[in-house]
């Protein structure tokens, strides 16, 4: 599952992928289509927000319905006849009362009616479950766009929905589901065709410029600034804070080496980070005098 959006907020990032994930992993699992310790694979990047649960059945398994009456000595009278509580219950059934069986238990014995509930497919059950888990999402103020009714924490453009190589029909926050997705917005603008969920990650990576995973790309980052600062003999200052902003405002991160004149330096060093930390979101050098 793949939702495509306008620039999604750095900071809430992480915590909407992981929210995303979640939501769908226990939908799957509550709907018996997948087993509850499944490697699920979030995936969070400005322009979307992604799942991939593997081993998803094709159709949930077949159950039975129990449904419990009155209690025996409730439902017949002296000489067997049924009552009314019994009729009644045959009906809500949609059955006579012949057709309902005894359920003996420690507690007592009841009037009871077994159905055997075919499982549905996949494929009907996977919209739903999927548009649950976005209304679920941890949004304090969605918004409205163009001329459409729903809502969300920004504008959708495209929506991914594939079970295995199926495409699985349905529309989601005004949104018909297809195969293409989109890349980096300038580096790789053409939308890419995804023949199965399984090329969704790699596609990004080799064909689109991106690094959809936010665990990846933060560790990417990270690494980088670390790199480039001791090529320059220098200390990188990486606070988690600004890395996990970093990594929510950048979908192919590559990390550049910048300076300033020396007379826009002389400002303590408190004000000159706090400005470049929460105004620039650069990463600041240190040498080794500090």
């Amino acid at each position: 599952v793949e939702l495509g959006t306008e620039e999604l907020p750095p900071r809430a990032l992480q915590g909407l992928g992981e929210a995303f994930a979640a939501g769908v992993h226990q939908g799957l699992v509550a709907a018996g289509l997948c087993p509850g310790n499944a490697a699920v694979q979030g995936f969070a990047a400005p322009r979307r927000l992604a799942v991939i649960v593997p081993a998803v059945a094709a159709r949930q398994p077949d159950m039975t319905q129990l449904r419990r009456g009155p209690a025996l000595a409730a439902a017949f009278g002296t000489s067997g006849e049924p009552t009314k509580a019994a009729r009644g219950f045959a009906r809500s059934c949609g059955v006579e009362v012949n057709r309902l069986e005894k359920l003996e238990t420690e507690k007592g014995a009841w009037l009871a009616f077994k159905k055997r509930q075919r499982g549905r497919s996949a494929s009907a059950l996977i919209p739903q479950i999927v548009d649950e888990a976005l209304r679920a999402l941890p949004i304090p103020k969605r918004m409205r766009w163009a001329d459409v009714e729903s809502e969300f924490v920004r504008p959708v453009h495209w929506l991914v929905l594939l079970h295995g190589t199926e495409l699985i029909d349905a529309t989601l926050l005004s949104v018909r589901a297809g195969r293409r997705t989109f890349g980096h917005r300038f580096h790789a603008p053409r939308p890419l065709t995804l023949r199965s969920a399984s090329v969704y990650a790699e596609t990004l990576r080799t064909r689109g410029c991106v690094i959809p995973g936010f665990a990846e790309r933060r560790e990417h980052v990270r690494a980088s600034v670390i790199r480039l600062a001791k090529r320059h003999k220098a200390r990188a200052l990486v606070e988690d804070a600004l890395l996990d902003e970093v990594t929510g405002l950048v979908e192919w991160p590559h990390a550049v080496h910048g300076t300033f004149d020396a007379q826009f330096l002389g400002l303590p060093p408190e004000v000159l980070i706090s400005v470049m930390r929460d105004q620039q979101r650069y990463f600041p050098l240190v040498n080794e005098k500090g």
